[in-house]
């Protein structure tokens, strides 16, 4: 049965973090808000968490996976990125977008794209997932929180509770979240692609 957390949208209560990180810590599965929708997070390592979350999702091994980090110098551990590449995402972070990066050696080998060994990573602009990201001090694995027979996201909290009570450990709540992803950029090539649009303007990647 997951855990519920209320926490504030704006001033996050430290004890619910905190709570929330054990449980992350402890090889937990939970629910939390971002800037564009609700998201799927575990620990990096915590290999049944990943599986967990494909089998939710019914993911198969070619989907790209997102580090969701807390700055720049963090994400900058885990992708490679050349000079142009660096403003284009610099200029757009924080913000609802993920990028898709060739990754480097700290990033284990099962989250990697099998064929092109790319990763996604963003930085959101979301005060509890800050909160979450400071608290934990690395990057939570995540991914959409799109079941695979729905259009959209869920929005609130309590019916992500109610629908998959069995299959997390916690559900953060900070009020309704948005049904758009991110908009997903791909930069592992010469010219940057679009994959998906989203909650981020894709404009100025065009």
């Amino acid at each position: 049965m997951a855990k519920y957390f209320d926490v504030h949208p704006d001033n996050p209560q430290r004890r619910s973090i905190g709570q929330v990180v054990q449980i992350l810590r402890g090889d937990g599965l939970i629910a939390y808000p971002t800037d564009s929708c609700f998201a799927l997070g575990c620990q990096l390592g915590n290999k049944a968490g990943i599986d967990r979350i494909r089998s939710i999702r019914n993911l198969d091994d070619r989907h790209h996976f997102t580090l969701v980090c807390q700055d720049f110098a963090q994400l900058g551990q885990f992708v490679h990125i050349d000079n142009t590449v660096f403003r284009a995402i610099k200029a757009s972070t924080p913000g609802s977008y993920t990028f898709i990066l060739p990754a480097t050696k700290e990033v284990p080998r099962r989250l990697m794209h099998p064929k092109k060994k790319t990763v996604g990573v963003r930085i959101p602009d979301h005060v509890v997932a800050q909160a979450l990201l400071a608290e934990l001090g690395e990057p939570l694995l995540s991914s959409t929180l799109l079941l695979p027979e729905e259009d959209e996201p869920m929005t609130q909290g309590w019916e992500i509770k109610e629908r998959l009570d069995h299959v997390l450990d916690a559900v953060v709540d900070s009020g309704s979240c948005g049904t758009s992803p991110t908009t997903v950029v791909d930069f592992s090539k010469d010219e940057p692609e679009i994959i998906r649009r989203g909650a981020g303007d894709p404009d100025r990647f065009e």
